[in-house]
């Protein structure tokens, strides 16, 4: 139980107080005085709103300041209550960066270490939780809305948030250092391809070919890394299929948000406790070829889909996109070919890379830059094969160029080819015929 007597430290602003140990001291401590007196209340509290518990935490944390002599003053206080009233009634130290719309990521590595991505760079947050006791009771709160199991039995999770959200959970006994949580947000409004050019993802001539290739019905990967854009990428490339037509969604954890009139949403399933109800992106896929679809969207090709998706490609559904893990045009395809010799691919090699060539038209290949910048990197087309290799060739390569005054400044170069893809040959022609055309 805190005993201080001693003078009032003084602190230069809110974070400095909160980043004390004074702050975290009177916290836990009041927080504890807390719990004992809801559970005199019993089911009363359940059913009080937030500002009648903000009310009675503000309340009680007075009390509890003048009877233990808490060196306090009135600005402080209310930074404990506020804190205390987010604990009984949000997350704890979770509300306030779920709140935050600069916010990308949240992890948590061990009740004491809380990190968070703002504009694609890391940071360590001052916040952190009680214990690893604390931080299980804030994830099973979030949790037990979407009905998932998290115990020694079932030490990993991963699930979609109501608000669109993911998060991915891992305790002991495999995480050795206390539990390690990952959320990643999304935004609410998407962005849009012209939002992604004034952010300096890629140039109005890239945004130009992107736009016809998806109209003219071109099926496209989108590759790159963890956290690099992906997602919402593909989710800007779609605001460009027209609206009569009609998607099919498929993902592991909903997070695509299109923004377009007819949407199938489909969402795989994980087994229960004992392996029975799983249901894959792969069944999926295969049940989507019988609901009608214009277009196939894939959140991520990650295993035997892959086959599935090609074959969709190349037998009527053109217009389909996905995205996949991978650094570079060359190594997507090497991934697929991968991808679809674990799922037991029968035929040759030749037949198999034949089916990628004939299925995709572009790999669109995004980034994340040493500085947190997403970049589109590569715009690549696909040929056809040459002496059983895959053939491509690039249509812009970013080079971003040292200004006078030492900084990078963005810059695509165009390779000055035009597509090959019988699709987008009569656009380009069109483009050629004037000035404004793509270069």
């Amino acid at each position: 139980m805190m005993t201080s007597a001693y003078p009032s430290p003084t602190h230069a602003n809110a974070a400095e107080f909160e980043s004390s140990a004074l702050f975290a001291e009177l916290k836990n401590d009041a927080y504890e005085h807390l719990l004992s007196r809801i559970e005199e209340l019993g089911a009363e509290f359940g059913r009080w709103s937030r500002a009648a518990i903000a009310q009675f935490v503000a309340l009680e944390l007075d009390s509890y300041i003048r009877l233990h002599a808490v060196p306090v003053n009135e600005q402080e206080a209310h930074l404990v209550a506020s804190a205390l009233t987010r604990e009984l009634t949000g997350l704890g130290p979770l509300q306030t960066l779920l709140d935050d719309p600069a916010v990308e990521d949240i992890l948590i590595n061990g009740y004491q270490e809380i990190y968070v991505s703002r504009g694609g760079m890391l940071g360590r947050e001052t916040s952190h939780f009680k214990d690893d006791e604390h931080v299980l009771r804030i994830v099973r709160r979030i949790l037990a809305p979407l009905g998932r199991r998290l115990d020694e039995s079932s030490p990993m999770v991963d699930a979609r948030l109501p608000d669109g959200g993911r998060i991915n959970v891992i305790i002991a006994p495999l995480s050795i250092d206390g539990p390690s949580v990952s959320i990643r947000k999304f935004r609410k409004d998407p962005l849009t391809p012209q939002e992604l050019v004034q952010l300096g993802t890629f140039s109005q001539d890239i945004c130009r070919i992107l736009e016809m290739a998806v109209q003219a019905r071109c099926n496209i990967l989108v590759s790159g890394g963890t956290s690099s854009g992906k997602t919402s990428l593909l989710n800007a490339l779609a605001t460009f299929i027209p609206g009569r037509e009609r998607i099919v969604s498929i993902e592991d954890t909903a997070e695509l948000s299109l923004n377009h009139s007819h949407v199938v949403r489909l969402e795989s399933r994980p087994g229960s406790f004992d392996g029975t109800g799983h249901v894959s992106i792969r069944d999926l896929l295969v049940n989507s070829l019988r609901m009608r679809p214009d277009r196939i969207i894939v959140g991520e090709v990650r295993s035997g889909e892959v086959l599935d998706l090609l074959q969709a490609m190349n037998t009527g559904h053109d217009g389909s996109m996905g995205t996949i893990h991978a650094s570079s045009p060359r190594e997507c395809l090497y991934r697929a070919e991968m991808l679809a010799g674990f799922a037991g691919f029968q035929g040759s090699e030749t037949s198999l890379r034949r089916q990628i060539a004939n299925a995709v038209d572009f790999i669109v290949q995004i980034g994340r830059l040493s500085n947190g910048r997403r970049r589109l990197l590569s715009l690549t087309e696909i040929t056809g094969m040459s002496d059983n290799v895959i053939s491509m060739q690039e249509l812009y390569r970013y080079e971003p160029q040292m200004g006078a005054d030492g900084q990078e400044t963005d810059h695509w170069v165009s390779m000055g080819i035009s597509p090959h893809s019988p699709k987008l040959l009569s656009w380009w022609r069109s483009q050629q015929s004037h000035p404004g055309g793509a270069r």
